[in-house]
């Protein structure tokens, strides 16, 4: 530390800071979002807020299907009423048809590819999985796609449609004018894909004993979203960019096996035909339960499992404002439940699990979808609907409304055969039935276009699952959330801005689901505080619920609620890839001169003495000098040094002082200590300064510098800290809340990063290299997606 002596002037105290000076241009951190973000107007207001104009679409269905099991295949039929709310009129309908990802001519199966030969020389030889393989093989197979066999007008003609590749145009006979109505009828089937082999989000598992679970979504023809910023939302789905939809009411009837449980958005409308009297009443218990009551019976799901029913039976669900439906069918399920409030609505909290889930799921799996209503409805509005339900499944994690699919089970021991669970598969499928039974919220209530931004359902549920699972226990191991969990990938070279269409998204479980994740929480913990923050995002939640949020609106009610400026941090944490790197660049302290040359000359002098002796001098020590042998040669600057003082010096102090004011002489007797501390910007992302110091009588405290710090000059900073004793350390970011990439950068005095020297002997490269046997490189379809543990 540089240690210097401040000269307090009588008219004013001037310290010159010029680090921004050499900047060669300024770049303004701080500039408003208004060049990137949409002009405000009467459908979406400049606060944020759905404006006094805003509409959106909505499709109501009335749907029949039918589950093949020996053929593993759905054959449906069924009504859309599309109601047109916008100011526009529509000639044509776009409809999805997501199964259309599995058809051979599909853009999915074309661009489908393995790992670079870059990635298998990192590992050392070129190689591939056997269930990499086995999938491409099956994926050729494998005959997918929605077969439309018919589509219809309420009159029952024929409409022209045409089908481009997931999407499906029907041209009107009568354009569509604003305020009015069409129906329409459809007829289709479509061939279920075996999850672990080629399916995505949606498909079957098949056991030992022969039976199957079936998780079905995406299985019937659905309307694209149309609206203001947009228009039609007919990006081709291709697989990672997921599903924009409008809300509607649904009445579905599901003809399964007779003996096949089945779990489904919406509330049952037939308990009397498909449930035995003695599991209606258990599920009437189960309303008013504190635990969870067992409506279905592992006892009887084996029984059904032997028996194999091939009667067929139907259940009817209907579903009120909900944009999507999705449901489960299998003998295997046992089925539990357990009633809970939110707000003044009554709710099944319900789980369905295969023998094989126990015993795990039957202990965490209704507690974890409690847990989680409990939890969102503190940060954002009460959850509406009758049913929230986790099935036991092959998908790893996908959420529709009121239904989850989730995946880890226990295993068996090899070697002693008793069924056992790890600490991770435990708290693996806490985090993904809070994750996916909070997508309730973000995205099937607030309605974000996850085709077009995946970060806006994703990184928003990430956050509110990180709080969740902070709410369960103590050190909950969560992997998403502190910004220390972050930082290696925002050290990373291979980012993309969160603010990247979902196609084109890289490193998606970073991007879209803990980067933003963690920027909540930065903005939560470090920027707004808890209460702002809180209130503003509640806010955001209850302004779009049943509506279709952008980013914009996000941001903008986020300033709106909170009375805070955040451009800055939009910008840099949503629109670049900078990242968080603040260093210690240099500290010097200056006390203040008291003018007293008494005090003054004894400091210097004391400051002098405390400088190391020359190695000339020591060398020089016990030389004989002329002065010595020859007194007469020494005078009074002999006897006196510079630290002397003088009557001058005396006299000019005396003279000084009688033109202070009283308060300018108590000022110069308080003894201030100012340490000039230097900070450099390195990563590029502004952030606010938390610094701990610690004085030399080792109290310590923090001081917060809000970001705008770094708004004259957003490289480097000189900050002044004023104290009434020396500082003899000081940390930037001790917490870790920030995410700064480098933290051997933020100490002074710099601290020693303690690490590990691994020793290793080289290995030889394996004799056999499988993949040299290949002729032509394997395309590899996009792997099944486990969502949550991303």
């Amino acid at each position: 530390m540089k240690i210097r002596q401040l000269q307090v002037a009588v008219a004013a105290v001037i310290l010159g800071v010029s680090a921004a000076q050499a900047a060669p241009a300024f770049d303004d951190k701080f500039r408003q979002l208004d060049e990137l973000l949409p002009t405000p107007n009467e459908t979406r207001t400049a606060s944020g807020a759905p404006g006094h104009r805003y509409w959106q679409q909505r499709a109501d269905y009335r749907l029949r299907a039918t589950l093949d099991e020996n053929k593993r295949s759905v054959t449906g039929s069924g009504s859309v009423t599309y109601h047109n709310n916008s100011p526009d009129t529509l000639s044509y309908l776009w409809v999805q048809l997501d199964q259309n990802m599995f058809r051979g001519d599909s853009d999915n199966r074309r661009i489908s590819t393995l790992p670079s030969r870059d990635a298998w020389q990192a590992r050392g030889s070129d190689g591939v999985k056997f269930d990499t393989l086995r999938s491409t093989l099956e994926m050729q197979r494998f005959e997918g796609g929605i077969n439309i066999t018919s589509v219809t007008g309420s009159d029952g003609r024929a409409l022209r449609h045409t089908i481009n590749k997931t999407m499906m145009r029907i041209d009107l006979p009568q354009p569509l004018k604003p305020g009015a109505r069409v129906s329409f009828s459809l007829a289709w089937n479509f061939n279920i894909p075996e999850m672990k082999v080629t399916g995505r989000r949606t498909g079957y598992e098949k056991f030992d004993d022969g039976n199957d679970i079936f998780e079905v979504a995406q299985w019937f023809p659905r309307m694209a979203a149309y609206y203001d910023v947009k228009g039609w939302q007919n990006k081709q789905y291709m697989g990672d960019g997921e599903f924009t939809l409008e809300f509607g009411d649904y009445d579905v009837q599901l003809t399964v096996p007779a003996d096949h449980i089945v779990a489904s958005t919406g509330e049952l409308q037939n308990a009397d035909a498909v449930l035995s009297s003695a599991q209606r009443e258990r599920l009437r218990q189960a309303r008013g339960a504190k635990k969870p009551v067992i409506i279905v019976t592992q006892l009887e799901a084996e029984k059904a499992e032997k028996a194999r029913s091939t009667a067929t039976r139907t259940w009817h669900f209907k579903a009120r404002d909900v944009r999507d439906f999705a449901f489960a069918s299998s003998r295997k399920f046992i089925w539990d439940a357990q009633g809970i409030k939110s707000g003044n609505k009554d709710v099944l909290a319900m789980s369905y699990y295969p023998k094989e889930g126990n015993p795990l799921w039957e202990r965490y799996s209704t507690a974890a979808v409690v847990h989680t209503i409990e939890q969102y409805n503190k940060y954002s509005f009460d959850y509406p609907y009758p049913t929230a339900i986790s099935v036991n499944g092959p998908v790893g994690g996908m959420e529709y409304p009121m239904i989850s699919f989730n995946g880890p089970r226990p295993v068996k021991d090899k070697k002693t055969g008793e069924i056992t669970y790890s600490k991770g598969t435990k708290y693996g499928l806490i985090s993904v039935i809070i994750h996916e039974v909070g997508h309730n919220y973000f995205p099937m209530i607030v309605n974000s276009d996850e085709r077009q931004w995946t970060w806006m359902d994703e990184g928003l549920n990430s956050f509110l699952q990180f709080l969740a699972e902070q709410a369960w226990e103590e050190n909950y191991p969560g992997r998403r959330g502190e910004a220390r969990d972050i930082v290696d990938y925002m050290r990373s070279t291979n980012q993309v801005p969160i603010m990247t269409n979902a196609e084109s998204t890289l490193q998606r479980g970073n991007n879209a689901y803990g980067k933003p994740a963690t920027a909540l929480n930065v903005l939560r913990e470090t920027i707004l505080g808890r209460e702002l923050f809180d209130f503003a995002f509640k806010e955001y939640a209850e302004r779009w619920k049943f509506k279709r949020p952008t980013p914009a609106d996000l941001f903008r009610t986020m300033e709106d609620a909170s009375g805070t400026d955040l451009d800055w941090f939009w910008r840099g944490w949503f629109y670049t890839t900078d990242a968080v790197d603040v260093s210690v660049d240099g500290i010097t302290e200056y006390t203040i001169s008291s003018k007293d040359p008494e005090v003054e000359k004894a400091w210097a002098r004391a400051r002098k003495q405390a400088e190391p002796v020359s190695l000339t001098d020591q060398r020089n020590a016990g030389m004989p000098r002329r002065v010595d042998a020859h007194p007469e040669l020494k005078d009074f600057y002999n006897a006196h040094d510079e630290f002397t003082v003088t009557n001058k010096d005396r006299n000019k102090f005396n003279e000084t002082a009688e033109g202070l004011e009283d308060w300018e002489k108590a000022l110069l007797k308080e003894g201030k200590h100012l340490t000039l501390v230097d900070f450099s910007n390195k990563g590029g992302l502004v952030t606010p300064l938390i610094v701990e110091i610690e004085l030399k009588s080792g109290k310590k405290f923090i001081e917060r510098i809000p970001a705008e710090v770094w708004r004259y000059s957003p490289a480097k900073v000189t900050k002044l800290f004023i104290t009434d004793e020396p500082i003899a350390s000081l940390v930037q970011d001790p917490y870790w809340e920030t995410a700064d990439i480098d933290q051997g950068n933020n100490a002074w005095p710099r601290k020693v990063t303690p690490s590990r020297l691994e020793l290793f002997k080289s290995e030889r490269e394996p004799a056999n290299n499988l993949m040299r046997d290949f002729a032509t490189p394997l395309k590899k379809p996009a792997a099944p997606e486990k969502k949550a543990t991303q």
